[in-house]
């Protein structure tokens, strides 16, 4: 019965490997002063982000390759929070995904340069998170 049981587990799908987080926005209405806060805090070092990306600031965490870095910029709107971004295999996929389970796509597959491509979305519950794709041919 062991032996029959090993094999029919043998056949089972695997599950898909775990989407995990690999970038964050902190929105801030005083970049200064959030800067300053968050460097205390942490001891993170913000450096502003290459010329590309104005009014855009690289967050280096300072924590294993397992511990995302993240970025800051002024805050678009007051309901603008914190943004996790997490890996895809597709973004294209995965917001036609969200969309399918009642969330919403609040701006569609965006490409950064070399990097790769970014969704927006929204949760069921209005949490806004983003979905990345790494593609370093991304135009």
């Amino acid at each position: 019965m062991s032996t029959k049981k090993k094999a029919k587990g043998s056949q089972r799908k695997k599950s898909p490997i775990a989407s995990g987080i690999v970038w964050f926005e902190i929105p801030a209405d005083d970049i200064a002063r959030a800067r300053k806060f968050y460097s205390a805090l942490f001891g993170w070092k913000i450096t502003k982000f290459p010329a590309a990306m104005e009014d855009y600031w690289h967050i280096d965490t300072g924590g294993s390759d397992a511990s995302p870095d993240g970025g800051m910029l002024k805050k678009k709107a007051p309901e603008h929070t914190i943004t996790n971004y997490v890996s895809v295999p597709s973004v294209e996929r995965a917001a036609a995904k969200v969309e399918k389970l009642g969330g919403k796509t609040l701006m569609t597959r965006t490409a950064v340069p070399h990097m790769g491509y970014f969704a927006i979305c929204h949760d069921t519950e209005k949490n806004m998170f983003a979905l990345w794709e790494k593609d370093e041919n991304a135009k």
